[in-house]
């Protein structure tokens, strides 16, 4: 079917040209918009001096197997130009692989107060935030630094971190995260999404509405803050513990901040399947999180409304237009956000995937509401206002069950 025979099909009415093309317009605004959010957040960062304030921070680092470079990962955290400070690692048991570069850790480190863990009590069906608790007990300072296993920070992290506490209404400091991708598209695509698209929104949402959220690459607290909400004992049915934390902090009344010390976070390779699994996963999380602002989302993609509109313009001009200012807009905002602003090595070397991500993504985005069920670790669960629960499972989760999903 040709351009004007389609248009003529689905767009009868003069009034739906004109009303398609007024929206097809929306997400270019959006890109202009966080472009500017973008250099709102990092010119007002880059120009401030850290304060000076420094107290002891126990490092929680719940682990579960081995990462890509995780003892780079591990060792990142013993080099930090920080006064004081103590590592915790903690596993499910001592058979984690993890448990041998640890102890390597703890040996050539010796000037670094390390501990590691094994075991945690069952709160609830995730396994990080098990740990977590068990962690968090056994933290002797107030400050807490909570980082997945895959992560790799810089020698400044702490000191970046941590400073903020300064303001006793701060309750939440969480970070952006820089790719380190494996070469494979499905990696390199995760990468790319991350740092072109996912903190764009980060970063308009801190502009419009401040942060009220956790990001789950790294958030730093406090004990009588994470206390406030009830602990950790309160998001351990949650599969977005991250997003739960920072949000539940917010809502007690704590300043949840963006810091501009960003870390890095693994990439693996990953198959076709594998790649599809985890996006679907991620986005219904999202969805469920936050329903309307994902909802919304259909007014940020802009290839779909390029095409769309280029389709059903009335004078090819027009049409080139909408392909061109998607292609500029777009790719304006991932090189502000991603590249210059979270300094995105990943995002710098393979912007040119930018438009074949937002074409999977939109997919994606269509597939997240088709069901509340995700694939995590090889299981399958379905999620119930935020909480995990095993597919086969008729009963909502309560605080206290022991069914334990992969993490």
């Amino acid at each position: 079917m040709s351009r004007a025979a389609f248009a003529a099909l689905v767009f009868a009415l003069p009034g739906w040209r004109s009303f398609v093309l007024v929206f097809a317009a929306t997400p270019l605004a959006y890109y202009i918009m966080a472009t500017l959010a973008a250099l709102r957040f990092y010119l007002r960062e880059r120009s401030r001096e850290i304060a000076s304030y420094a107290p002891a921070v126990s490092l929680l680092k719940p682990v579960r197997g081995v990462d890509l470079g995780s003892y780079e990962n591990f060792a990142s955290f013993c080099t930090q130009e920080y006064p004081e400070y103590e590592i915790l690692f903690g596993v499910a048991d001592l058979a984690d692989p993890a448990v041998p570069l640890i102890h390597r850790l703890i040996a050539e480190f010796p000037q670094r107060r390390t501990r590691l863990l094994a075991g945690s009590e069952e709160l609830g069906t995730n396994r990080k935030v098990n740990k977590l608790a068990r962690l968090a007990r056994e933290a002797q300072h107030d400050v807490l630094a909570l980082t997945d296993g895959d992560v790799r920070v810089g020698p400044a992290y702490l000191r970046e971190v941590v400073a903020p506490f300064a303001d006793k209404k701060v309750g939440a400091v969480t970070s952006f995260y820089r790719g380190i991708a494996e070469k494979n598209l499905g990696a390199e695509l995760e990468a790319v999404g991350a740092a072109s698209d996912f903190f764009a929104g980060v970063l308009m949402a801190n502009w419009m509405e401040g942060i009220t959220f956790g990001l789950g690459a790294s958030i730093v607290s406090t004990k009588e803050w994470v206390a406030g909400i009830g602990g950790f004992a309160a998001i351990a049915d949650m599969h977005s513990d991250d997003y739960e934390l920072g949000h539940r902090i917010a809502k007690a009344g704590g300043k949840v901040l963006l810091s501009r010390e960003a870390v890095w976070t693994m990439y693996p390779a990953q198959t076709a399947r594998g790649f599809w699994q985890h996006q679907v996963r991620w986005a219904r999380t999202v969805r469920l999180c936050r329903p309307l602002s994902f909802a919304g989302l259909i007014f940020t993609h802009g290839l779909p409304w390029a095409v769309l509109a280029a389709l059903i313009a009335p004078a090819p001009w027009i049409a080139a237009a909408y392909l061109l200012a998607y292609l500029v807009l777009r790719l304006t905002m991932a090189w502000t956000v991603g590249v210059w602003g979270v300094r995105d090595d990943v995002l710098r070397r393979k912007l040119w995937l930018v438009p074949l991500r937002d074409a999977i993504y939109f997919v994606v985005w269509l597939a997240s509401f088709g069901s509340n069920r995700i694939h995590w670790g090889g299981e399958e669960f379905r999620m119930e206002k935020g909480h995990l629960v095993p597919a086969g499972s008729v009963q909502a989760p309560v605080t206290g069950t022991t069914t334990n999903p992969p993490r």
